[in-house]
C-alpha cells in the first residue's frame, strides 16, 4: 500500500508591480521519509533502474542528500540548475532524471530536445518562476522595449524565450556588467533582490521585476546580527538572493558553487550561511573540519515562511525517483515552438562563461547598441 504524502502549504505572495496579480497561497507535498530497510531497497532498486533504462540522474544541491548522494555514485551529478542541464546535455545517457523543480526540467529538455526528460515531481515548482507568468511579463516587456531582457535561470521556458540573454547568480555580474559597459539599459527578471545587488555592484542601468524567492527572502540582518554575536569568529556566506541588509552583512556573496568555494577557501573554521539549508550536507561533507551554521529565519522581524527550505525542492524523494524510472511517469515536455527561442539565451549565456572561463574576451560577445 502506498504512503500518505502529506500537503505542506505555502504562504506565497505574487508580488507583481501594482498587486494586479496576486497568489497568496501555493503548496507542495512532503514525501514521507522512509524507514531505514525500505530506504537501503529504495536506493538499490533505484540504482539497478538507472543502470536498465540508460539514466542519469542530475541533483540541485537543494534537494534530500540521500538525492544528492545517489547521482554522485552513480555518475551523475549534483551542481546548480545551468550545469545540470549541460551535464545532462553532454552525457551519453538517453534519458536525464531531474532531482529539483520544473524550471530545472525544462531547462534540461531545452538543451536536450532528443532526450527523455524525467522528474520525481512534476507539480515541484519555484516562488520566482510562479511569480512571473509568462503573459504578464511579455507586457513588462512591451513597456520597455528599449531594453535588453535579461532573465535569471529560475523561470519558465517561455520566459526565457521571451529573453535576450538568460543568467545564473554565478554569472550574472560579469554578464550584466558587460552588457552596461555596451550601453545596454537592461530589463530584470525575476528576483528582485539579486536584481538590486547586480545594480549595485555593476552600476547598470536597470528596471526589475518584483519578485522574490521564498526561502531567501526570509533571512532578517537583526537575528543574523545576534547570531554573530553568538559566533563572532564566525564568517558569513550569504546567496545574493538575500535582502539587502543581510548582503551587507556579509564575508562573502556567492551562488551555490560561490558559496562551496568560499567555505573552502576563508580562513575560518566555523560559517554562518544564509541559504537553503540543503546547502548544509554538500558544505559539510567537503568540509568536515568546519562548522556550518544556519542563518536564522525565525526571531522577533522573522515571518520563516519556509524555513530555509525550499517546499518545492523537499518534494523530490526516493520513492518519486524509482516510480518514473520503473513506468516513464512525469516526462517533461516543452512547447517545441519555445524550444529554439528559449536556447538562444542561454546559449548566448553558455558561451560568454565559455569565454570568460578560457581566458578570452568575453565582452567580445555582447553587440554594442544600434549594432545588427
Amino acid at each position: 500500500m502506498s504512503a500518505v504524502i502529506p500537503i505542506k502549504d505555502v504562504e506565497y505572495e505574487h508580488p507583481l508591480p501594482g498587486n494586479a496579480c496576486d497568489t497568496r497561497h501555493a503548496w507542495a507535498r512532503v514525501p514521507v521519509e522512509p524507514a531505514p530497510a525500505e530506504r537501503t531497497a529504495l536506493k538499490d532498486r533505484i540504482k539497478r533502474l538507472l543502470q536498465e533504462r540508460d539514466a542519469v540522474l542530475v541533483s540541485h544541491y537543494y534537494v534530500h542528500p540521500d538525492l544528492q548522494d545517489l547521482a554522485e555514485e552513480t555518475g551523475g551529478i549534483v551542481s546548480d540548475s545551468l550545469e545540470m542541464a549541460r551535464f545532462g546535455r553532454d552525457h551519453a545517457a538517453r534519458t536525464l532524471v531531474v532531482a529539483g523543480v520544473k524550471f530545472m526540467g525544462e531547462t534540461a529538455k531545452i538543451l536536450s530536445p532528443e532526450k527523455r526528460v524525467l522528474m520525481p515531481d512534476l507539480d515541484a515548482t519555484c516562488s520566482l518562476d510562479l511569480g512571473c507568468p509568462a503573459g504578464e511579463f511579455d507586457a513588462f516587456c512591451n513597456r520597455h522595449p528599449d531594453r535588453t531582457v535579461v532573465v535569471y535561470a529560475n523561470t519558465s521556458a517561455a520566459v526565457k524565450a521571451r529573453a535576450d540573454w538568460l543568467v545564473t547568480s554565478s554569472c550574472a555580474l560579469d554578464i550584466v556588467r558587460a552588457l552596461s559597459e555596451k550601453g545596454h539599459k537592461i530589463l530584470w527578471a525575476p528576483d528582485k533582490h539579486l536584481g538590486a545587488y547586480i545594480q549595485r555592484e555593476t552600476g547598470a542601468d536597470m528596471v526589475s521585476w518584483n519578485g522574490s524567492c521564498i526561502v531567501h527572502d526570509e533571512f532578517k540582518a537583526f537575528e543574523l546580527q545576534d547570531l554573530m554575536k553568538q559566533y563572532p569568529r564566525a564568517k558569513v556566506l550569504v546567496h545574493p538572493e538575500s535582502p539587502a541588509d543581510v548582503i551587507a552583512l556579509a564575508d562573502a556573496v556567492g551562488s551555490t558553487s560561490g558559496i562551496l568555494k568560499a567555505a573552502r577557501e576563508l580562513d575560518a573554521r566555523e560559517f554562518i550561511v544564509a541559504t537553503d539549508n540543503g546547502m548544509m550536507h554538500k558544505l559539510r561533507t567537503l568540509n568536515p573540519d568546519k562548522v556550518f551554521i544556519e542563518a536564522p529565519t525565525a526571531g522577533n522581524s522573522a515571518t520563516c515562511k519556509s524555513c530555509a527550505h525550499c517546499p518545492w525542492m523537499a518534494m523530490n524523494g526516493l520513492a518519486g525517483l524509482a516510480h518514473v524510472l520503473e513506468t516513464g511517469a512525469n516526462e517533461v515536455s516543452v512547447n517545441p515552438n519555445l524550444i529554439d527561442r528559449a536556447r538562444l539565451p542561454i546559449d548566448r549565456m553558455l558561451a560568454f562563461t565559455a569565454a570568460l572561463k578560457n581566458g578570452q574576451p568575453a565582452g567580445a560577445l555582447v553587440p554594442n547598441i544600434g549594432a545588427a
